[in-house]
């Protein structure tokens, strides 16, 4: 194997580095530059991503594009083994695979977003990239002590691009991110060291086959007071917990509403489209994959909190006037259909749980950026200060229009694929739980329709009347999402194909 073929899951984790170096060579001043190198540099994951997938065997069950590399060594006089040994530990599978080429696409259009910027911009890409890097890492992390290093990279990039560059009540906006993801990730800490101290290892895959074995182990042969089935359900809610924020779970939610207002559109594109599928992610690697029969007992749970998810953010979205507010409960409702098709354990439900993930990554990125596009130039968000913008803006208002579409789940479309898949894997489990939401797909039209018809159509404002439709570099951006959410709407083996084994796997773990 060539050098890149032996280290392209590092190549591409950690690629966005060159861009801090060569940032670090600019001049402050030069804005137009430096955004210019950034776009660039997230090319280079970007490619290197569309390598992986194009070489990823998709017939081979296990992890693929191996890194393993001694990392770390303590003595540990205590334990039996009288060393801890962590390893640099990197892999991917079909679920891996497809999370980091979505990564690496909305990476990129969210740096070409990113010219929106207007200051501090060398310190803004630094943390851009960083970002990056965390985002990457997760999704490739073999062993949890990886799996936390990674998924903490991504909170602390993320609280000053909010707390720097967000609009007015940016700073409130970034602490009660910080607040909530802190929690979940000291909770998920706690959790990996508490499993880490009853298995004797951090490697993922070694986890499946140990947790297992002591969920089935006599008290007779546990060390501890408490019984080893309680305590490997008692690490599982936590790990629940820390995903449950992430996600976000309803009441859980509500850091991630200011984020989506306060924080700019670019970085909402990320945090929308990417970030909250780590919570998603977490709950399939780690919940379903490490955790099947703790899971299979809290099932039923997930499911009535993916209606209330569905409900409770279709409602608030419709009396909402800011767009921005509109998108962000829209993102709480349609994590709830990601819930429904995990809490499904079937393969139908499951795939429409990824497949949702992926749709919901490239939609909202695209809505966002639409919104990003419309305040450049009218400085707001507000569903009644606007109307009427089609007769100067018809190419972003039909993309909205498309947009809009895809996430009521219009057929074609791949928000249709995700919807279907999903409710079809929880009428096969819970019929009830799924037919009552079914109803959050029917306000879903009424919200979004509500708000976009009123934002593009209707009686053109005068003060509007200046406004210039899409520019080449905006173009771009719109053309790719919507060609991808089209591509899977119309052509979902292009993605099915791709997970088909892994969730295999995954279904084989809880005997489904």
């Amino acid at each position: 194997m060539t050098f890149i073929e032996d280290h392209l899951l590092s190549l591409i984790a950690f690629s966005p580095l060159l861009g801090i170096l060569v940032l670090a060579l600019v001049q402050k001043q030069k804005a137009g530059l430096m955004k210019a190198i950034a776009i660039v540099i997230t090319l280079i994951p970007l490619s290197l991503s569309l390598y992986l997938f194009g070489a990823f065997d998709f017939n081979d069950q296990g992890y693929q594009f191996e890194e393993e590399v001694s990392w770390i060594e303590l003595q540990m006089p205590s334990m039996e083994q009288q060393s801890l040994q962590i390893n640099y530990e990197l892999g991917v599978d079909g679920l891996s695979v497809s999370l980091i080429l979505l990564t690496a696409v909305v990476g990129t259009l969210s740096a070409v977003a990113s010219i929106y910027i207007k200051k501090r911009w060398k310190a803004y890409f630094i943390l851009f990239f960083l970002l990056q890097v965390g985002m990457f890492g997760v999704f490739m992390a073999k062993n949890l002590f990886l799996f936390f290093i990674f998924f903490e990279l991504t909170i602390i990039p993320m609280f000053f691009l909010i707390a720097i560059w967000g609009y007015l009540n940016r700073e409130s906006a970034a602490n009660t991110f910080l607040i909530y993801n802190g929690i979940g990730s000291a909770v998920m800490l706690i959790a990996f060291v508490a499993l880490f101290a009853i298995t004797d290892t951090l490697n993922i895959p070694a986890l499946e086959v140990m947790v297992s074995q002591l969920t089935s182990q006599s008290v007779s042969g546990w060390p501890y007071a408490i019984p080893p089935g309680d305590v490997i359900f008692f690490i599982f809610v936590a790990l629940l917990f820390a995903f449950a924020v992430k996600l976000p779970i309803f009441p859980l939610h509500s850091w991630m509403l200011k984020v989506h207002v306060e924080a700019p559109p670019a970085i909402v594109m990320i945090h929308s489209g990417i970030l909250l599928k780590l919570g998603a992610y977490g709950l399939i690697r780690l919940g379903i994959g490490v955790f099947p029969e703790q899971f299979e007992r809290v099932a039923y749970i997930l499911a009535i909190l993916g209606v209330v998810n569905i409900l409770y953010g279709a409602v608030l979205a419709f009396v909402q006037n800011d767009l921005k507010k509109v998108l962000a409960y829209s993102s709480v409702s349609h994590m709830g259909i990601v819930l429904l098709g995990i809490a499904a354990l079937n393969y139908s439900g499951l795939q429409g749980a990824i497949f949702q993930v992926i749709s919901h990554g490239l939609i909202s990125s695209l809505l966002f950026f639409i919104i990003g596009v419309i305040y450049e130039r009218t400085e707001t968000s507000m569903i009644s200060d606007l109307g009427g913008l089609a007769k100067n803006m018809p190419f972003v208002c039909g993309v909205f229009l498309a947009g809009a579409m895809a996430n009521l789940g219009l057929p074609g479309m791949s928000g249709f694929i995700s919807e279907f898949l999903s409710f079809l894997g929880l009428f096969n489990t819970y019929p009830v739980v799924a037919a009552i939401g079914v109803l959050g797909i029917i306000l879903t039209a009424v919200y979004l329709l509500r708000a976009v018809l009123n934002t593009t159509f209707g009686p053109a404002k005068e003060e509007w009347a200046h406004l210039s439709d899409a520019r080449g570099f905006e173009v771009v951006p719109m053309a790719i999402l919507l060609g991808f959410i089209v591509l899977i709407g119309v052509y979902p083996s292009v993605l099915s194909e791709t997970l088909d084994l892994s969730i295999q796997i995954f279904l084989a773990r809880i005997g489904g």
